[in-house]
């Protein structure tokens, strides 16, 4: 949607720039996904600068003697991660360093410490990565995702964060569902998706055929709209049309139904307020047109309902 945004407005007309384009924004979520337990990483680590500082006062309480202990970077969930290989080549690959604004680090620990959960993860026995995951997930879930501060650093560095923070989001719990063996070599990094080859060649069809029909569907849009003004129509809901029937007329075993929930539900997070209720029923008349015309062929029984 966004690439075909951009083209829209652009006199660049190669479909190329614009594929490659959309094909380093997919990667970009690896680069959140690498960076953010990155960041999990260096908060485990900082117990250790944490607890030199505590041991070097002159009186240390008892809360700092108890806030000394560098469990957290033991972490069996930490170290296992610190033994991916997959991890340590991307961390390398995506230049990850948090050096940049240490002061996240210090804040998300700094939170951690004043929590009554960090106080029961010092305590409990249990070493096993089952039991330890939980105060990483309480890291990410209760800490990093609701710092404003820490948000606003990770939009800044990352222009999509807002959009993709869902994906991201199911990608870190996949990680904490996949790393459930005391064994290292067994956990793995969560994937972008479970069949890239498979999804790579749908989101290059899509981009392309929308590109290549554009002024076709332009037409079938038309046709069903010529009670409005062109200058009413926003430009977003156009093109989730176009998209839409891109789907409908091209992709075979995409269900209808999924196609036409897909983008209306994109459509009330993207564009206008009524533009889920117009996409609807703009969509509904092409679609009784197309499947009149013999046109609508979908694989197997009940896509196209």
């Amino acid at each position: 949607m966004q690439a075909l945004y951009a083209y829209s407005l652009t006199e660049d007309k190669s479909i190329k720039d614009f594929e490659k384009a959309l094909f380093r924004s997919i990667e970009e979520v690896d680069h959140m996904y690498i960076w953010t337990l990155n960041l999990l990483d260096e908060v485990a680590e900082y117990v250790v600068i944490d607890s030199e500082g505590r041991g070097k006062k002159w009186l240390p309480s008892e809360q700092d003697k108890f806030l000394s202990s560098t469990k957290l970077n033991n972490n069996a969930f930490i170290d296992s991660l610190r033994q991916n290989r997959e991890y340590v080549e991307k961390v390398k690959k995506y230049n990850v360093d948090w050096s940049f604004d240490p002061e996240i680090v210090r804040s998300i620990y700094a939170q951690l410490t004043a929590s009554d959960t960090y106080t029961a993860y010092l305590q409990e026995g249990d070493r096993s990565i089952a039991k330890e995951k939980d105060i990483i997930k309480f890291i990410f879930k209760k800490i990093i995702l609701k710092t404003p501060n820490i948000e606003q650093a990770l939009e800044a560095r990352f222009i999509d964060w807002s959009v993709d923070k869902e994906v991201l989001q199911a990608m870190i719990a996949k990680t904490f569902k996949n790393f459930s063996n005391d064994n290292p070599a067994k956990n793995k990094l969560a994937d972008l998706t479970p069949n890239w080859a498979e999804d790579q060649e749908y989101v290059q069809d899509l981009l392309s055929k929308a590109i290549r029909y554009q002024q076709e569907y332009a037409v079938l849009v038309g046709d069903k709209t010529k009670n409005w003004e062109s200058d009413r129509i926003a430009l977003m809901d156009s093109l989730l049309m176009q998209m839409a029937i891109t789907e409908l007329l091209h992709f075979p075993t995409i269900p209808v139904k999924v196609t036409m929930n897909e983008y209306i539900e994109i459509s009330k997070d993207y564009s206008t307020a009524k533009s889920s209720t117009f996409i609807n029923g703009i969509l509904d008349k092409i679609l009784s047109d197309l499947k009149q015309q013999g046109r609508i062929r979908k694989e197997g029984r009940g896509l196209q309902d």
